[in-house]
């Protein structure tokens, strides 16, 4: 009889073990994570989302593309489907590699014996150098006239010897 009870007992707390902890599990509306000390957020982004809380436990990402699922279905078909893969355009900080990086493609013009004259940093570079007609603001001229108009070599190197 008493083997019974027991079994009842253990068949009783696995089958009610479950939908207990889907209670607990399951999140409130319009959340996107929960927090290490078990409060919700519903930032958009996982940065600073739990600040105060102890740091992000779980991140709901259902959550974030069911909300960007109706922005997709109103936007035009060329258009990314989620903001996160939409393209950043923005100033590279100073002194990062994005910055120090010359634009593809030189200025048109230049030619033997010329130099790209920077007139925002007053430095000439030479035909060789990477920046060569590739500042935002420069234009070409003789080496001769760049030292004339007071310019100075990239990095002291004059072009000629």
């Amino acid at each position: 009889m008493k083997s019974y009870g027991l079994i009842a007992v253990v068949l009783a707390g696995l089958l009610i073990g479950p939908a207990v902890y889907a209670q607990e599990a399951s999140a409130p509306s319009g959340s996107t994570g929960q927090c290490k000390d078990g409060s919700y957020t519903s930032n958009a982004t996982k940065k600073g989302a739990c600040a105060g809380h102890k740091g992000v436990k779980e991140w709901y990402s259902a959550a974030t593309t069911a909300a960007a699922a109706p922005a997709a279905a109103a936007a035009p078909a060329a258009a990314p489907a989620t903001p996160s893969m939409t393209p950043k355009t923005s100033a590279p900080i100073p002194g990062s590699k994005a910055a120090n990086e010359p634009p593809a493609a030189a200025a048109p013009g230049g030619g033997p014996g010329m130099v790209w004259v920077n007139s925002s940093s007053k430095v000439y570079h030479c035909p060789s150098d990477k920046w060569y007609g590739k500042t935002k603001a420069g234009s070409y001229m003789s080496e001769a006239d760049a030292k004339a108009k007071g310019f100075h070599a990239d990095h002291g190197k004059a072009c000629t010897p």
